[in-house]
């Protein structure tokens, strides 16, 4: 069991060591480059009275979640997250589930809000809605995804936040601390400024 135990964070260590994160064009970013570009673009936005937006299924609307409440408690910025158990059953219901994240996004998201789309496989079909519906409603899209290296959720982001593994887990653990990362970059910046 100890083996399987080394292993587990042998490969947690490989994937974060391997992250990726490219811009809207396909721009390659250092990882910390990409921390302060997201920062800078948080910062920017927030003080023009915009708000953070995040969505997500299963673990990642946990994330969503956390980092929605973390980023408005410890970040001080206007932030929310589509994951109501109301919101997504009465929008699931009226429309199907993969409008879950694109009818909030429609109804709430103002010019220049930004989303932060949480997906472990980049796949899911109500993410890709919901960043299309940001589009057109102006907004700025910060994707996470993981799995295979051609998900298209890599391409869809101002900031694309990639990790190279094929298992949830990693990725899971990682896009939750690449989300920490930006915040606590954030905060103690603000610090460092104050």
């Amino acid at each position: 069991m100890q083996r399987m135990v080394e292993e587990y964070f042998g490969n947690l260590k490989k994937a974060m060591d391997g992250i990726r994160v490219t811009g809207q064009n396909g721009e390659a970013y250092s990882f910390p480059d990409g921390v302060v570009a997201a920062v800078e673009l948080i910062n920017k936005q927030s003080q023009a009275g915009k708000r953070l937006m995040f969505i997500g299924n299963g673990a990642s609307a946990s994330i969503a979640s956390h980092m929605a409440t973390d980023f408005t408690k410890a970040g001080g910025k206007r932030a929310t997250a589509f994951n109501d158990g109301a919101l997504l059953t009465c929008i699931g219901n009226d429309f199907g589930y993969e409008y879950v994240f694109q009818k909030p996004i429609e109804f709430l998201a103002d010019p220049g809000d930004i989303l932060f789309a949480i997906s472990s496989s980049g796949n899911s079909e109500n993410i890709h809605n919901g960043i299309k519906a940001a589009r057109e409603r102006g907004c700025h899209v910060v994707t996470f995804s993981g799995f295979k290296e051609e998900n298209p959720l890599r391409s869809k982001g101002d900031l694309n936040f990639y990790v190279p593994f094929p298992g949830y887990g990693p990725v899971e653990v990682l896009h939750h601390a690449i989300c920490h990362c930006i915040l606590d970059t954030m905060i103690m910046n603000q610090q460092a400024d104050g």
